[in-house]
């Protein structure tokens, strides 16, 4: 499975607006700044886990989410990452050590996120949010990121999609991580 983190901020501009011509469009926020996090993990078969959580992406939060992945699993997980801080980290590397036959993570190379798929999740999640309703606080963010990432989950064929791209076929030429 390939994995990645997003983070969704209230005042994210996505889409497009109009305007009188000759006069710039404004569009009205509340101002009030809150962001949601989430991680995610796809395989080539169409499966999606994810974890929305409002805290920052730490040690300790990648520690849960493989933890929480395993449990759906009777096999080992190999997990795909990119480089990030908290995936090398110490307390990672010790919950690994503590569970080599549930988990193990392997790294892409550095500065290449078009190579991992996941990274189209984000951007589609970004896409997918509500354009005209903008959600008022942090649990309404939290509520519509677990909503998208639910829908997609009954959609096996936008996942096995996101292998498509002309980076990403590679993990299907291989097909070693296909279940």
């Amino acid at each position: 499975m390939l994995a990645d983190q997003v983070g969704v901020r209230s005042d994210q501009v996505t889409g497009r607006t109009w305007g009188e011509k000759g006069k710039t469009p404004v569009v009205r926020r509340s101002g009030n700044r809150f962001s949601v996090n989430a991680m995610s993990a796809i395989s080539t078969k169409g499966r999606m886990h994810f974890m929305v959580f409002t805290e920052s992406f730490t040690a300790e939060v990648m520690c849960r989410f493989p933890d929480r992945l395993a449990g759906h699993f009777d096999h080992k997980v190999h997990l795909v990452v990119d480089g990030h801080s908290a995936h090398r980290s110490r307390k990672v590397r010790a919950w690994l050590a503590a569970h080599p036959d549930t988990v193990e993570l392997h790294f892409l190379t550095p500065h290449s996120p078009e190579l991992n798929p996941d990274e189209l999740v984000n951007a589609d999640l970004k896409h997918s949010l509500p354009r005209q309703h903008r959600a008022r606080d942090q649990a309404e963010l939290a509520a519509e990121t677990r909503r998208f990432f639910r829908r997609r989950q009954r959609q096996p064929h936008i996942v096995r999609g996101y292998f498509g791209g002309p980076h990403a076929r590679y993990v299907l030429d291989e097909n070693l991580m296909s279940f």
